[in-house]
């Protein structure tokens, strides 16, 4: 759900590409963002330095710590109310930073390492799950969704039968977008108590023509990934949510990241509070609303250094065999800047050689952008606020992607050890 200045409610990305017309090799990922006005909040910062875990390595170095709490505050003056973000080195040392107001009407700094609505790095998590039950021998990549879901995915130009789990986790399925049409679209205020089911959402989906024949395009659609939460639960006859905790949350011993139950609105945890453009155009508190719209797509809660954490374990062999984590890389052109999507993964040039996964995610209140590099530092950077609520109205478009540059940047620098 979005303001109608948005072009994604759970995550912004470029919106398709023709696969016969270019090909799958390189990466990147300058996600679309929405715009608003500037912002100016004054910085308060905090920086911590630990182990997140027991091995015997060098953290993050004092100059990288600092480098990084200079970019986040430079985020903060660049009109976001509050920057979070956090470091890990390949043995789990990490270094945090927390920068701004985590509550613009108090001026309470925000928390180090504070929980934060994570989008659609939701994706990410559904996708693991489903590459472990293809190891497990209950999901096969190139299957039809129909041998799952029988007589489900169906509508106009819509065969479940022609649409592979594959192409679902890739994003080539051709279904069409739920979040374009869901109710409350141009003002979500109105409806961010609203609980929606997943077979509603799936349902305003399905209503709409299939935006292309299965396999000859990318497009970014998070109706994919409702269809694979769904898979997840037919298959393992338990809730998605449920799965991704014993199989990930758990495993990791991650104790902030949880899938949200059905009808809860708050944030469990110490967090900064999230603002989103209401249709007033003031930047106002959304932190309590009902993600339920976001489900498999984009509902989960994580922390900074959790999510490192989770993302280095996709890469590690603590999650999924090499052969799986090998399937989940082989990515298609996204068609910007050389990036590629993968099965739940999105691979990104760095500007000091090789390539950063990850995912990121964007909901109301909240934009978070990361990954791991090839020495296997991970990092993630979490906003109080969308690009495109900050930015310069009379000069939306390209004040929304400076702002959005300005965290991928920070990701970048942070992942090339400047």
């Amino acid at each position: 759900m979005s303001n109608t200045r948005n072009s994604r409610a759970v995550h912004d990305s470029p919106r398709s590409v023709d696969l016969a017309a270019s090909p799958s090799s390189s990466r990147s990922s300058r996600r679309g963002s929405v715009v608003w006005r500037v912002l100016a909040v004054p910085v308060v910062a905090a920086i911590a330095l630990g182990a997140a875990g027991g091995a015997a390595s060098a953290a993050p170095s004092k100059g990288e710590a600092e480098s990084l709490k200079a970019r986040a505050q430079g985020l903060v003056e660049a009109g976001y109310p509050a920057a979070l973000a956090a470091v890990s080195d390949s043995k789990g040392e990490s270094a945090g930073v927390a920068v701004g107001k985590g509550s613009l009407e108090t001026g309470q700094a925000p928390p180090m390492d504070g929980e934060v609505r994570i989008g659609s790095n939701t994706k990410t998590f559904v996708a693991v799950v489903v590459m472990q039950l293809v190891q497990e021998g209950k999901v096969g990549l190139d299957e039809p969704i129909e041998t799952y879901l029988p007589g489900l995915i169906k509508g106009e130009g819509i065969d479940g039968s022609k649409i592979t789990v594959r192409q679902l986790l890739q994003h080539t399925s051709g279904l069409p977008e739920y979040t374009d049409t869901t109710p409350g679209r141009s003002d979500i205020f109105q409806i961010k108590d609203h609980y929606i089911p997943p077979r509603d959402l799936l349902d305003t989906a399905l209503g709409k023509p299939a935006a292309f024949e299965p396999g000859t395009q990318w497009a970014y659609t998070n109706t994919n990934y409702l269809v694979l939460g769904m898979l997840v639960e037919r298959v393992s006859q338990r809730p998605v949510g449920e799965q991704i905790d014993e199989r990930i949350v758990k495993k990791l011993g991650l104790s902030h990241t949880y899938f949200p139950a059905p009808g809860e609105e708050k944030i469990r945890g110490t967090h900064p509070q999230g603002y989103h453009l209401s249709a007033e155009g003031k930047l106002e508190d959304i932190t309590e609303m009902d993600p339920a719209w976001g489900w498999a797509a984009g509902a989960m809660v994580s922390t900074p250094s959790e999510l490192n954490t989770f993302f280095q374990a996709v890469f590690d062999g603590r999650l999924l065999t090499q052969a799986s984590i090998d399937e989940m890389k082989k990515g298609v052109d996204m068609g910007s800047g050389g990036g590629v999507y993968g099965l739940g993964l999105i691979g990104t040039p760095l500007s000091c050689g090789g390539t950063s996964w990850g995912h990121g995610g964007d909901i109301a209140g909240y934009h978070t952008r990361g990954g791991v590099g090839p020495d296997g530092t991970a990092v993630t950077v979490a906003v109080t606020a969308w690009p495109s609520a900050i930015a310069d109205q009379n000069n939306l478009e390209s004040s929304a992607e400076e702002k959005a540059g300005k965290v991928d940047e920070t990701v970048d620098a942070a992942l090339c050890h400047k």
